[in-house]
């Protein structure tokens, strides 16, 4: 697998990484129970989103000098439309999110705590993803056409499904843990697992973590292919990655009361993967510039978010 990552790159990257979750569980007592203001979400989504254009910046100056300017110029370019694609994609697993809380009834001082985790294990998942993706890419190059015409599809659903909810009551998974695992009738505070006569029994706060999860695995599945279609580079691919999914958790707080806000975003997101699958189905005819692809990303997501305020204002206006 081509990639501009140095050893050293990669460690460094890892060691922002760690820090940042370091300094997010220990200093700021991530894991522990907490309502999070609108203030501080909206502080923790400004420290994320600085970071990772900082590592955008600090990946241009390193590349200009070692391998030239427009090396430096495409590779974060690259970095940040898959940011800005994560992101956005992201958008639509933090409104499942919500639909999750809202089911188990998870208060919002709870909500962080199985976010953390959630983020974690999505870190783990992805990164595995990523590198299987890429092996997977470099041996079958064909499989870009078959991803391509996966987020096709996928857009094309995700308007035909716009107005439903996901069944949860329903989830496979969550029934074959209830019929298979005691769970107590509810929530027991930050607990994952009480004891209630010598039983080591499950919570609802644990069944909120699984379906936290299986939501990710979820979207994983269409926004790392989206990426793959902006570059093939792993570094590339997992920094703007994970930096996404790093902010997730504040994206998620500073949208909790404004997601009634952005009922047409579905619509825009699904043009992007339909945009971006059509990309990856026609690069041996036509090569869409990376910049070209961020720049349609943006007017996309901009179009979308005013047109969703524009109809909530008149939806709300007296008749």
């Amino acid at each position: 697998m081509e990639s501009i990552g140095t050893w050293w790159m990669w460690g460094a990257f890892a060691a922002i990484v760690l820090s940042m979750l370091a300094l997010d569980l220990l200093v700021f007592k991530g894991g522990e129970k907490h309502k999070v203001s609108l203030r501080e979400a909206a502080a923790w989504s400004l420290a994320w989103v600085t970071v990772s254009m900082l590592f955008a910046a600090a990946l241009w100056w390193q590349l200009d000098g070692s391998v030239g300017r427009a090396v430096a110029n495409e590779k974060t370019t690259a970095f940040v439309t898959g940011y800005l694609v994560e992101k956005s994609l992201a958008v639509d697993n933090v409104f499942v999110w919500m639909m999750i809380f809202s089911f188990f009834a998870v208060p919002l001082e709870l909500q962080r705590r199985v976010l953390l985790y959630g983020i974690v294990g999505a870190i783990v998942l992805r990164t595995g993803m990523i590198f299987a993706g890429s092996w997977l890419i470099t041996e079958f190059h064909w499989l870009l056409y078959v991803f391509g015409a996966f987020l096709v599809i996928t857009g094309i659903k995700m308007v035909w499904f716009a107005e439903h909810d996901p069944d949860l009551a329903g989830n496979p998974l969550l029934g074959w843990i209830r019929s298979h695992y005691p769970v107590t009738e509810r929530l027991e505070g930050e607990h994952f697992f009480v004891r209630r006569g010598g039983v080591r029994m499950i919570t609802p706060l644990l069944l909120a973590l699984v379906l936290v999860e299986i939501s990710d695995v979820i979207f994983a599945v269409d926004s790392i292919p989206a990426i793959f279609a902006i570059t093939t580079d792993p570094f590339i691919v997992l920094t703007s990655n994970l930096f996404a999914i790093l902010g997730l958790r504040a994206m998620y707080f500073l949208l909790a009361d404004l997601g009634d806000r952005f009922s047409l975003l579905k619509y825009g997101l699904a043009a992007i993967l339909v945009f971006i699958g059509t990309k990856m189905l026609i690069v041996e005819w036509i090569k869409i510039p990376v910049l070209v692809s961020l720049g349609v990303v943006a007017l996309i997501l901009a179009i979308s978010v005013a047109a969703s305020l524009l109809h909530t204002a008149r939806r709300r206006q007296p008749a």
